[in-house]
C-alpha cells in the first residue's frame, strides 16, 4: 500500500517479488525455483468459467513450445487448491487435454493484491494477467486483459521469443516480429551514440536512415 492508499505492484524492469505458495504441483518459492529459466506467469479470473477453460487448454497445448524456449510456466487465480485440482480433472475427462503445468492457489487474494492482479468492480476476481520473468528474477514484460477477452497464447510466445532474441543479440524487434510489414524477420540495431557512428552506420547495413538501421539475425 503507498502513501495514498492505493495498492502497488512490480513494474518492468524490477525485480519480481519474493513469494511462497500453494500449487497444483506443491509449494513454489517464486522467484527462487525459477531461478537459471525464464518465467511466464498468468492469472485467470476464476476456474470453471469458459473464458478462463479456453486459455488454460491453450497453454496447456503449448506446453512443450514454452518447455523449448526453456521457459517455467505457472497459473494463478484466486481459487482454493480444491477447485483446481477438480477443474484441470475436468478439462481432461471432457476436453481430454493434460493441464501439465502448476496452478497456483492464491485463494486469499494476497498475491493477486501484491502483483496488480485484482479488477476494480469486479469483486476478488483477478484480470487476465501475463508477467514475462527472466532468469535472473527481473520483470520483463507485464500485460493486463480484462475478465471479458481471452488472451492470445501465441502472442504470448512471440513476445518471449522476442525478448531471448533481443537479450541475446543486443537489438530491437519491430512490430509483430518476426512478420514485420517492413522489415520481415530482420532485426533492428541500438541507435548510434556518436556522430562518427551514425554517419558509417547506413554504410555498412541496411535502412531508411541512420536512426532506423537494420540487419538479418546473427
Amino acid at each position: 500500500m503507498n502513501s495514498e492508499g492505493r495498492h502497488s505492484f512490480p513494474l518492468i524492469g524490477e525485480k519480481f517479488p519474493e513469494t511462497h505458495v500453494q500449487s497444483t504441483h506443491g509449494m513454489i518459492n517464486l522467484p527462487l525455483d525459477t531461478e537459471g529459466k525464464w518465467l511466464v506467469l498468468f492469472s485467470h479470473p476464476a476456474d470453471f468459467t469458459p473464458v478462463c477453460t479456453t486459455e488454460i487448454v491453450a497453454f496447456a497445448k503449448r506446453y512443450d513450445e514454452f518447455k523449448k524456449l526453456h521457459t517455467v510456466l505457472i497459473g494463478l487465480s484466486i481459487d482454493q487448491i480444491y477447485s483446481h485440482l477438480k477443474w484441470i480433472e475436468w478439462i481432461k475427462q471432457n476436453i481430454g487435454i493434460t493441464v501439465p503445468f502448476p496452478i497456483i492457489a492464491d485463494d486469499i487474494g494476497n498475491e493477486a493484491m501484491k502483483l496488480g492482479m485484482i479488477h476494480p468492480g469486479k469483486g476478488s476476481s483477478t484480470v487476465r494477467a501475463v508477467f514475462i520473468v527472466d532468469p535472473h528474477g527481473i520483470i520483463r514484460l507485464i500485460s493486463y486483459y480484462p475478465q471479458e477477452i481471452g488472451r492470445q497464447v501465441d502472442e504470448v510466445i512471440r513476445s518471449l521469443k522476442a525478448l531471448q532474441v533481443a537479450d541475446a543479440e543486443k537489438v530491437s524487434l519491430p512490430e509483430n516480429w518476426p512478420n514485420n510489414e517492413l522489415i520481415g524477420n530482420k532485426v533492428i540495431l541500438p541507435p548510434p551514440k556518436d556522430v562518427q557512428t551514425a554517419e558509417s552506420r547506413l554504410k555498412n547495413n541496411e535502412g531508411y536512415d541512420w536512426w532506423f538501421t537494420y540487419k538479418s539475425r546473427n
